[in-house]
């Protein structure tokens, strides 16, 4: 009972830090937008174990390495739990 407290407090508490990351993020984004004309954007939806990446040509080249790395790490933490820890 204990360690579904600790995972509900662990998972409730990195919510709370991605919402104060996006509120963080718009507050600067607004704060300088009148001195840089230039906007880029990029993003990453991941839908299952594949990344949808869209975004300025730059921008792109470092999702799409970032992306596929997580992605990668994901599975194979998943493969491990699956084989070495799953009962």
């Amino acid at each position: 009972m204990a360690d579904s407290a600790m995972l509900y407090t662990f998972g409730f508490t990195l919510i709370l830090v991605g919402v104060l990351v996006l509120v963080a993020a718009a507050v600067l984004t607004a704060a300088t937008r009148g001195k840089n004309r230039e906007t880029r954007a990029a993003g990453v939806v991941i839908v299952g174990p594949v990344p949808i990446i869209f975004g300025s040509k730059k921008d792109v080249k470092t999702l799409l390495t970032l992306s596929v790395t997580l992605t990668a790490l994901l599975i194979a933490g998943l493969l491990i739990y699956h084989f070495l820890l799953g009962r």
